[in-house]
């Protein structure tokens, strides 16, 4: 049996994970015809369908499940060949994917430190709030915020998270607080992402809160941190991602260690088998050196 195009194994791949010819289509820059071409012709190269339709999606067969599993590793060693003949050989290239806050605020301001520890990684970081797939094999490993619910991957939370209320010195200098009730009458932020809400926050702390508005509202942690840091309200959020704002005193608790909420929010999360690879268990060590502790097995 002759070997198939890569083209057709890569927009399998890519068909496989999207589950859509048409998203498939903008990922590799095609036609959605030319990608539906390329299936066809890999199934018939196989002999058997890859997929069938199920709803608005396409969903792998059997076979087509096993097929995705056998090229998988082969695209990653693919992908991996080409990126060292490209490279200078004294040069290991580490693929990083974050969630846009902890990727801004956690780990930006601590390249230096990564780089003085491993000057011969190239560090390529990219973000965004979607977990990413791992079956190409172009990332090493992802910064992931949310519950420790994927299996199949090797997931390592990161401990003594945080949830509090922030605010700038300037503006508690003006506007001070003594209870958790006074921050009814306080400009509160509020963000969507942090695993602990102000509703559950009020709720701990016994103070009824369902009519409490808010004056600014953000689907981005590293939003409500740079607002409260201007002085312009109280946000409930991570000392993990406001560690560095907190630092050089742009942020403040507001409360003592007794009113904030502890999370497993943020995850190293990657694949079993690149454990292996030295460049990502160098990258896990340098992460348990900033944060003081193993990140264990969640």
């Amino acid at each position: 049996m002759r070997i198939p195009p890569v083209k057709a194994i890569i927009a399998f791949e890519s068909v496989a994970r999207t589950k859509s010819v048409n998203r498939a289509a903008e990922e590799l820059g095609l036609t959605a015809s030319a990608v539906s071409h390329q299936i066809s012709n890999l199934e018939s190269i196989i002999g058997q369908p890859l997929f069938y339709r199920s709803g608005r999606g396409l969903v792998l067969t059997s076979t087509g499940e096993r097929y995705l599993s056998d090229v998988t590793g082969s695209l990653a060693d693919l992908n991996r060949a080409t990126e060292r003949a490209s490279s200078r050989a004294d040069v290991e290239i580490l693929r990083v994917h974050s969630s846009p806050s902890f990727g801004l605020m956690w780990l930006l301001p601590r390249l230096e430190s990564f780089q003085e520890a491993n000057g011969d990684i190239q560090l390529n970081v990219a973000c965004s709030y979607e977990s990413v797939s791992f079956t190409s094999g172009y990332y090493d490993i992802d910064l992931r915020h949310g519950y420790a619910n994927w299996p199949d991957l090797e997931v390592r939370t990161l401990r003594n998270e945080f949830i509090t209320p922030l605010a700038s010195p300037a503006y508690l200098a003006k506007h001070p607080v003594r209870t958790p009730e006074d921050l009814l009458e306080h400009r509160l932020i509020f963000s969507e992402t942090p695993l602990v809400q102000w509703k559950q926050w009020f709720g701990r702390t016994g103070v009824a809160a369902a009519h409490k508005t808010f004056d600014f509202s953000f689907d981005r942690s590293y939003m409500s941190l740079e607002t409260a840091a201007l002085g312009l309200g109280i946000a409930l959020e991570s000392q993990m991602l406001a560690s560095v704002r907190m630092r050089d005193g742009a942020l403040v608790p507001v409360f003592d260690e007794s009113y904030a909420v502890e999370v497993g929010a943020h995850h190293l999360v990657y694949p079993p088998q690149n454990a292996e690879l030295p460049r990502v268990a160098r990258f896990i060590a340098w992460v348990e050196r900033e944060v003081g502790h193993k990140v264990r097995p969640s």
